[in-house]
């Protein structure tokens, strides 16, 4: 258990005089709270620009847009590479288990904090999309309305199974030091880019992979017959690799992954997923994509399934792309279309339009 714990977070818009019109944006497992704002590490603007700003669906001449660092994240928010007060030293693997749960009550604290009485709408996709379903199954007096994308209600065999892989790929590397790589100085960097590569590649489809690469050379015009990176596919991923271990803690890597791991709403409410929303008022946009194989759309029609048999406000739509998972970061015109009507249906019944 821990008695403290520190949150980062950031906010786009005002927040109106009754404050309800504040949405809450959950980040996916390699975010962060800079949502529509430069990335202080790297330099680049922020994941979700293509929806956050003025204008835009999220648009902040309208909206109170907040964005906080999940707990186990490594931007500001309390994880594994924070100091151990009980040590003076890191947590490392000393750093308590998490859950999705844990995250979402956290972010109500900060909710407490901004004495917001209920979220406008909250919204998500993979990772950030098990935090809105958390959210609604959990604080659904709390959340007006919820934007799940490509998500799902319990993590597959072959994602935690991908997952896997990258732990392992963590600790494989000698400099993991049984998670006290700070205390010696080093980073599992190789081990790290080798998680990140892999969890890439599932982020994508055959068809985007294919579009972008094909079997295309990088910087040369044959074979070298080799280990070095031949194909712009690859030079692609290990840029991925790379550019990651810059960023991202290797402990909270594993933290985050496995909470993921460990969601499934329906295992508190005796394997029913419908129980999980009996009785919610929350109104519903559920949102999958065609060629994502990571969480496909039948896992988001089984929320759907239970969210009708719970008799909830609901609406669904699976966009057709051959973007892969990462089509909600993307220019994805009918997904920005979908929810930008939801949302201003919704304003209107709310009064904010």
């Amino acid at each position: 258990m821990m008695s403290d714990i520190t949150m980062a977070y950031n906010t786009y818009g005002i927040l109106n005089e009754d404050k309800s019109n504040a949405i809450l944006v959950c980040h996916a497992l390699t975010g962060d709270q800079f949502a529509a704002s430069q990335q202080p590490v790297t330099g680049k603007e922020g994941w979700w620009t293509i929806m956050i700003g003025p204008g835009k669906v999220l648009d902040t001449d309208r909206y109170f847009i907040v964005c906080s660092n999940v707990l186990g994240g490594c931007m500001g928010t309390t994880g594994p590479k924070d100091i151990n007060p009980e040590t003076g030293k890191a947590f490392g693997l000393d750093f308590p288990i998490i859950t999705i749960g844990d995250m979402v009550r956290a972010q109500s604290l900060l909710q407490d904090y901004l004495e917001i009485p209920d979220w406008f709408c909250v919204i998500g996709g993979s990772m950030g999309g098990m935090q809105v379903l958390e959210w609604a199954n959990s604080y659904s007096e709390r959340c007006f309305s919820a934007i799940p994308i490509a998500t799902a209600a319990k993590h597959s065999a072959q994602n935690i199974a991908f997952h896997e892989v990258g732990r392992q790929a963590v600790m494989a590397d000698p400099n993991w030091m049984g998670g006290k790589y700070l205390e010696h100085d080093v980073k599992p960097r190789a081990g790290l880019a080798v998680a990140r590569m892999a969890a890439h590649v599932t982020y994508l489809s055959e068809s985007a992979l294919h579009r972008k690469f094909g079997r295309n050379l990088q910087d040369r015009e044959a074979l070298t017959f080799g280990f070095d990176a031949d194909f712009q596919v690859e030079s692609y991923l290990r840029y991925q690799g790379i550019n990651f271990v810059d960023r991202f803690d290797p402990n909270s890597y594993l933290y985050i992954t496995r909470a993921m791991d460990y969601f499934d709403i329906a295992r508190d409410h005796g394997g029913s997923l419908a129980k999980a929303f009996e009785g919610s008022q929350t109104r519903f946009c559920v949102v999958s994509f065609s060629s994502d194989w990571l969480f496909p759309t039948t896992e988001s029609k089984e929320v759907v399934k239970a969210l009708n048999a719970a008799a909830a406000n609901v609406s669904f739509v699976e966009i057709e792309t051959d973007k892969g998972h990462d089509a909600f970061l993307l220019d994805t015109p009918e997904m920005l279309e979908t929810i930008g009507g939801f949302l201003n249906s919704t304003a209107k019944s709310r009064g904010l339009l």
